[in-house]
């Protein structure tokens, strides 16, 4: 069993992104069950990119992170909205669409990374992770997420509960797991009433677990966007110089610009 609070990372994202409360809880929502991906990377340097890209009014989400559980994402229609559903909660599923696909790719330093992938279920996000896994991975989890906004565009609880069945489990402990998922509908709630650790205690009780703390932390640098503009070439990178003055790069993960002059791409190739 996994326990997440992302409330400080979705706020995070919140302020980078400007998001709606809708796609804050669909952005929020997938970096949450990312995280507990990215915990279960084996090295620190392993890597993890997910794309959700559904027929919603919010477009694509990415979401990436790392064994250090350095996570960031953004969604390609930030200011997105839509009216509350009937029974007054956010329209995540319209948010991201029910028509669609999840990819996600792990880079484990191996020659070629791992990909699977599955086709949306709701766009509610909690069920279509639980589906990729069932169908790509052939790996029974049961997922619950939450991403609570408050009246002043805030995150006040966001996280999440991921159990798996792993091999040898008994019909007792499957039976536990079943009875605690079926409590978790309003798992945002919890968080913000009793935190990550309180969730834990009241439906596991005393037992021995491990602490992350993952974070928002976009590991763009100009070094880094230097690097990716090296292996351009000169020849294109002059000219986008000669047509746009010089170059420009935007990094949609922390919305950092990068201006690169027609005197820094020489320097490039001495």
């Amino acid at each position: 069993m996994s326990v997440l609070d992302t409330t400080d990372m979705v706020n995070d994202a919140i302020k980078i992104h400007n998001l709606t409360p809708l796609t804050a809880a669909a952005l929020g929502r997938t970096l949450t069950v990312c995280t507990f991906m990215a915990s279960n990377l084996k090295n620190q340097k392993d890597k993890l990119s997910v794309t959700v890209a559904g027929d919603g009014v919010g477009g694509k989400i990415t979401v990436c992170g790392n064994g250090d559980l350095d996570m960031r994402g953004f969604i390609d229609n930030p200011q997105a909205d839509l009216p509350l559903r009937a029974d007054g909660k956010l329209d995540v599923g319209g948010c991201v669409g029910k028509h669609g696909r999840l990819t996600v790719v792990r880079s484990m330093g191996l020659k070629d990374p791992y990909s699977g992938s599955a086709e949306l279920v709701s766009g509610e996000i909690a069920e279509d992770f639980t589906a990729y896994y069932a169908y790509s991975e052939q790996q029974p989890t049961a997922i619950a997420l939450g991403v609570k906004i408050g009246t002043d565009g805030t995150c006040v609880g966001a996280g999440g509960v991921v159990m798996q069945v792993m091999p040898g489990a008994s019909d007792a402990a499957i039976f536990m797991a079943e009875d605690v998922m079926s409590q978790l509908n309003n798992v945002s709630s919890l968080i913000q009433e009793i935190g990550a650790e309180g969730i834990f205690d009241k439906f596991i009780g005393d037992v021995e677990y491990t602490a992350y703390e993952p974070k928002y932390n976009c590991l763009c640098s100009r070094e880094y966007i230097e690097g990716v503009l090296i292996s351009l070439g000169k020849k294109e990178l002059d000219d986008i110089v000669e047509k746009e003055g010089n170059v420009t790069v935007d990094c949609q993960f922390c919305n950092k610009k990068y201006v690169f002059t027609k005197d820094d791409v020489d320097k490039f190739f001495k």
